[in-house]
């Protein structure tokens, strides 16, 4: 049976409906279909005038039409062909839900005479909906303690369609510590729980991603995903952990308070407080009041033991982390009865090595135990610590033997701790122990053994001989020199070639290095054996294979084959002038003896007497014409072709290629005959032209900026000339080996100078001599006067209050009779400042000529004009004149110890101009050779 919800204001109007078409007697017929849902707009439900038995013409003349209700009309007739048609898609889902069946009721009506039949359309469910999750993920924070068996809810996935296609099953994955448990329900959906079946551990593993997967029924079927991200915190989730669940420890009823009786440890996984562990006693029976344990672990006796009383005690311990969990242990404490004498274990024959190979009951040492004690205690049993493969013998009355008692193997075990303990048979008994340090020698019974039990190597063609091609590595399990693994190349040959010719190993690193350049087209691979030796006696070995690759490089131009060049003869390749366009000239053989894309060749044209009469094939070769030849051509055409291989960098040939272009042989001859004759042209010259014309042009520029940079250079130094000339001071005059070094001046130091003056004062030249002391004057090279500065500045305080005449107009003299720097130099050494004075000047003389000098230079310096430079042919402009000090406050008469000083009052004095200098000698007249030595110092 068919159910759909309808409201009851629909029901009521069909079954009035119903009641109104009985009344008219009309007869009633039912007809049902089922089409899937989702059916494409237009499809064909059924042939309703077929299944209901009527005619076309009856659809057309009762006026057939289709009654649903207040329902969407879903379902269209065709009058015209009687079929029922899908009028609008129509979604299940949308239309009934969940409610299954699902199915569309609607009447078809027609008139004259009025008749009814109703129709049912049920519609089956296809797979179109997936199963969804109202989330893309889910978050879950949960703590490592959580027990196995904990479920957290997961969310329900939903899926719209039914039956089969509707939601069937859940994958949760991965499932290494959760899996899904689905609980059924009244609505028939299903509850979905994870369960934690495996204890999480975040020390291991923080972070966790699962998915899980809602699948439904459908063929094919859909699916949909939830991501689940796990975060696992941290807890005290690792207890304390005893090395043993019980102790033992052995003490004398005798033994001292603070006596150590055994030490015990328990380890916890956890980290930082909650892997601290602190040890405590459990017992409540009064066994804290004979032993205490430190929080080392530490047993100790804290009292008096008396065997009489307790033989054994039985501590139990516990270990606490700070989190509150712990751990139990006991140790089991045997109190022994005094005993006078302890056994004596002295070891009278010991090895320290035996080898691994050694074969049973091996003796390694000899102890002799003594006992004084008689009857029972003096009897003695020792036995040696278990798990070893060793044992011990009783030889004769007091006398062991400590033989191995199992295989040996150094590789496994290298050295044994062998604790012999002995004791004796009295109460209580007392027993001691001796413990030997044994070592295992290696014996020779490892092979070396390679990483891989075949190796591949390459290299690159045109290699440098030496060069590192491969590592080969092998180990030996052995120890020392049985360890040592040396590598030797086996004797084989490649292609008739020793293979050693080739490459060689390193005997100590296994490095396998090219012997020569390797040539990839003589050989392109070759295998050799590399065997690794160990360093024992017998040695053992093994082998291994290398495969070596040559890998080919862009080595080898292309070479042509055809045309062939001769030096010679001349070919031509004849093109009669009636030729078409792609006429065949010839074709460019060529080959390349590399491999691969270094071995692909392409042709172009490079030259050619007319580009536009002939290609060449790219990759062919062919030289073709373009165009119709005319007889304007030329009939010697030249061609030069290039071949290039595809190689990185690529390598190109390049071929020439004569053609005629004439219609007879006797043609080309006679155009041919001084072809060899011609000038090649040549690419070189074009670039030697270019390059002599861009050297001459830089160097005239460079001239140009050369000449400029003097020019403007000169120029600014005469314009600081000229603007530091208002401020020039005055000069003194200096005889000969004198220099005021008293520190008046503004200079820190004092200097000589060696000035060369000439006529043009930009030429003049100013040379230091040596800085003078600044303490001292020197009145001349013998020292028969050194005034120093305080001595002057004393001498001259008390001359500075005497009246002082001016200077007599006899002291003045003329312009050749001043020396010094104020008077034009009559001689050579004079002129230059370096010759002595003609005679020894009297103490007059130079005071008059001291005079002369000040009023000259104070004259020349009132004088000065901007613009102008009355100094410029006595100092050089490289002299910094704002630095000399001024020297016409005080003047000092050297061998004297009186001091000139001018009245400030009376105004100086003019000089008389000064007489004309003395012509200049004559140059001597140059000669060619000079002529050309001044002119190589002037273009410096």
């Amino acid at each position: 049976m068919l159910f759909c919800r309808m409201s009851d204001r629909t029901m009521a109007g069909q079954v009035l409906l119903f009641i109104w078409f009985l009344s008219l007697g009309s007869a009633l017929g039912q007809v049902s279909y089922s089409i899937p849902e989702e059916m494409a707009k237009g499809s064909l439900v059924g042939n309703i005038a077929q299944d209901l038995g009527l005619d076309l013409k009856r659809l057309k003349s009762g006026k057939a039409r289709i009654y649903t209700g207040d329902s969407a009309e879903y379902i269209e007739l065709n009058k015209d062909k009687g079929v029922l048609l899908i009028k609008e898609r129509i979604d299940r889902e949308a239309l009934c839900g969940q409610t299954t069946p699902c199915a569309l009721h609607l009447q078809i009506i027609l008139d004259n005479p009025m008749e009814l039949f109703r129709v049912t359309i049920e519609i089956t469910d296809i797979n179109d909906n997936s199963p969804i999750f109202k989330r893309n993920e889910r978050r879950f924070d949960i703590s490592e303690s959580a027990v196995v068996g904990s479920k957290f809810m997961l969310e329900k996935a939903i899926d719209a369609d039914i039956g089969a296609n509707g939601l069937q099953s859940y994958f949760l994955q991965p499932t290494d510590h959760f899996n899904l448990k689905l609980h059924g329900q009244s609505d028939g959906s299903k509850k979905v729980e994870m369960i934690l079946q495996k204890p999480l551990d975040r020390e291991k593993q923080e972070n966790m991603s699962l998915v899980l997967t809602a699948m439904d029924g459908g063929d094919p079927p859909k699916s949909g995903t939830v991501q689940i991200h796990i975060t696992v915190i941290d807890a005290n989730d690792n207890a304390p952990v005893f090395t043993k669940p019980m102790y033992r420890a052995i003490i004398s009823e005798n033994s001292e308070e603070g006596k150590s009786v055994i030490s015990v440890s328990a380890s916890d996984s956890d980290k930082g407080a909650n892997g601290e562990v602190g040890y405590l006693i459990a017992n409540s029976d009064g066994v804290s009041d004979f032993f205490q344990i430190d929080e080392n672990g530490l047993v100790t006796l804290v009292g008096k033991l008396d065997f009489e009383t307790s033989k054994h005690y039985q501590i139990d311990i516990e270990a606490v982390d700070n989190g509150g969990l712990s751990d139990s242990s006991k140790i089991i404490i045997d109190v022994i009865d005094v005993n006078d004498n302890a056994p004596v274990i002295s070891a009278m024959s010991k090895s320290t090595a035996i080898p691994e190979d050694s074969p049973q009951s091996t003796v390694i040492a000899i102890v002799s135990v003594n006992d004084p004690d008689s009857d029972s205690n003096g009897q003695v049993q020792c036995i040696v610590n278990e798990n070893i493969p060793f044992t011990i013998k009783s030889t004769s009355n007091g006398f062991y033997s400590i033989v191995t008692d199992g295989d040996l193997d150094r590789e496994g075990e290298s050295q044994y701790n062998i604790t012999v303990m002995c004791a004796d048979e009295g109460v209580p008994s007392l027993s001691s122990s001796i413990t030997l340090s044994l070592q295992l020698s290696d014996v020779n019974d490892n092979a070396p053994v390679f990483e891989k039990s075949s190796y591949e190597a390459s290299v690159q063609e045109n290699n440098t001989p030496g060069l590192s091609i491969f590592t080969v590595r092998a180990r030996d399990a052995d120890f020392n020199q049985n360890a040592r693994v040396s590598y030797i190349l086996e004797d084989s040959s490649v292609n008739g070639v020793p293979v050693s010719s080739l490459v060689s190993v390193s005997a100590d690193s296994g490095v396998i290095h090219a012997v020569r350049s390797f040539d990839y087209e003589q050989i392109k691979k070759f295998q050799i054996r590399v065997k690794a030796q160990d360093g024992g006696s017998p040695p053992l070995s093994s082998n291994v294979s290398v495969r070596i690759i040559i890998q080919d490089q862009n080595d080898n131009a292309p070479q042509v084959l055809y045309p062939v060049q001769s030096g010679g003869s001349v070919v031509a390749e004849i093109v009669p002038r009636s030729a078409d366009v792609g006429y065949l000239v010839t074709k460019v053989v060529a080959v390349d003896v590399d491999s691969g894309q270094n071995a692909w060749l392409s042709y172009k044209l490079q030259k050619a007497t007319d580009r536009a009469l002939f290609e060449v094939g790219l990759q062919n070769g062919e030289i073709r014409t373009v165009r119709q030849v005319t007889d304007k051509d030329a009939v010697k055409q030249r061609l030069a072709v290039v071949v290039e291989d595809n190689g990185q960098p690529s390598r190109s040939a390049t071929v020439n290629v004569n053609v005629a272009l004439a219609d007879s042989f006797p043609e080309v001859l006679s155009e041919f005959t001084d072809f060899t004759h011609d000038k090649e042209y040549n690419d070189n010259l074009t670039f030697y032209l270019v390059l002599a014309l861009a050297v001459v042009s830089f160097l005239f520029i460079v001239s140009i900026i050369a000449i400029l940079s003097v020019k403007c250079y000169r120029w600014r130094r005469e314009r600081m000339f000229y603007k530091s000339g208002a401020n020039l001071p005055v000069i003194p005059y200096y005889p000969p080996l004198y220099a005021d070094v008293g520190g008046t001046g503004t200079l820190q130091h004092v200097y000589n100078y060696d000035v060369c003056r000439t006529t043009d004062s930009r030429k003049s030249d100013l040379k230091y001599v040596r800085p003078c002391s600044e303490s001292i004057i020197s009145l001349d090279t013998s020292g028969t006067q050194t005034l120093t500065h305080e001595q002057r500045e004393k001498l001259t305080n008390e001359i500075f209050d005497e009246q002082q005449k001016p200077p007599s107009a006899d002291w003045r003299f003329t312009q050749n009779q001043r020396p010094g720097p104020s008077g034009a130099a009559a001689t050579p050494e004079v002129a230059m400042g370096t010759g002595p004075w003609p005679n020894p000047p009297t103490e007059a003389e130079q005071l008059q000529a001291l005079m002369a000098a000040a009023n000259e230079v104070s004259e020349a310096t009132n004088t000065l004009t901007p613009g102008t430079m009355g100094l410029s042919t006595r100092y050089s402009p490289q002299f910094t004149l704002q630095h000399v000090p001024d020297y016409r406050q005080n003047v000092y008469i050297p061998g004297s110890t009186a001091t000139l000083t001018p009245n400030p009052q009376q105004p100086q004095q003019a000089l008389p101009p000064p007489q004309a200098s003395q012509p200049e000698a004559p140059k001597a007249a140059q000669t060619p050779a000079s002529k050309k030595k001044s002119t190589k110092k002037d273009k410096k």
